[in-house]
């Protein structure tokens, strides 16, 4: 049975951590599904993860809604949202209402998360009144990198700090029913998760959120980075390394393949075709 929003708003009632990933293909939303990740984001930064571009302004749609199938088809049970790219909420509200359906009705999701807090919140509410769940994401927000001048900690003054949190009540009253908040000092993630009643999912923004997420890839060692939010829980990018430097080390050498892998003919199907190949001769 697959998750539904309101488990999360009971999650924060109960004082039950969220523990959420971001995946974006169907083997690895399978192994985050079975280990019982409730929230799977499909987010732009693939873009960066799986495409291997330099921003996450360069994602389209049809990313998305290509990696979203993949995922929903990857899981049984999380609650998947997938990311509005840039420039398709921007423009209008009625694109962005037509973009976010599109990530349910063809991708198959069951919500979407767009960036921004004030200046996004008459969206989220056009997108929530048409019965489509939206997390937010405030903060350190990728898209616009470029007007942030790079990727900074965000909230680190007054006056931007009591601004992300009106951008948090702000996306609260326009109904979304989580908010992401990425890289703010711990302590302006603890006042503002203190002061909404939907729950918070932090990213760099300290142990104090409601929730985490993390990039996958990142957790497993596998991103061949090491963000200083993130902990790898393996190493799996040096063991996947090794793995196919054995593998090509055996065919040189020919010690792979053996007889175990190989698939035996008949004797006797073998014994007509040598005769019919010699008496062709």
């Amino acid at each position: 049975m697959r998750i539904r929003v309101t488990k999360f708003q009971e999650m924060k009632q109960r004082g039950e951590p969220i523990a959420s990933v971001t995946a974006y293909d169907y083997a690895m939303a399978r192994v985050a599904d079975a280990a019982g990740i409730p929230l799977i984001l499909v987010g732009d930064s693939l873009g960066n993860v799986m495409l291997g571009y330099n921003s996450t302004v360069r994602v389209t749609m049809g990313d998305m809604l290509h990696h979203a199938k993949a995922v929903v088809r990857g899981t049984e049970n999380a609650l998947v949202a997938v990311d509005l790219p840039f420039m398709s909420y921007q423009v209008s509200e009625e694109e962005a209402l037509r973009n976010a359906g599109r990530m349910l009705q063809e991708g198959g999701a069951q919500a979407v998360k767009l960036e921004g807090g004030l200046r996004t919140a008459d969206t989220i509410e056009r997108i929530v009144e048409a019965g489509i769940p939206v997390i937010g994401h405030i903060g350190l927000t990728p898209q616009s990198e470029h007007a942030f001048g790079g990727f900074r900690v965000q909230g680190t003054e007054v006056e931007s700090a009591r601004d992300l949190i009106e951008d948090a009540l702000a996306v609260q009253e326009a109904g979304a029913f989580a908010v992401v908040i990425e890289t703010v000092p711990s302590e302006l993630g603890k006042l503002v998760t203190e002061r909404l009643s939907i729950p918070t999912i932090g990213i760099g923004a300290g142990p104090h959120c409601d929730g985490q997420i993390q990039v996958l890839h990142d957790i497993l060692g596998l991103s061949g980075r090491q963000p200083k939010h993130s902990k790898a829980y393996a190493k799996l990018q040096e063991t996947i390394t090794q793995a196919i430097a054995s593998y090509a080390e055996e065919v040189r050498s020919g010690a792979f393949p053996t007889v175990e892998q190989g698939i035996p003919m008949d004797a006797g199907v073998l014994r007509e075709l040598i005769d019919a190949l010699s008496s062709e001769q």
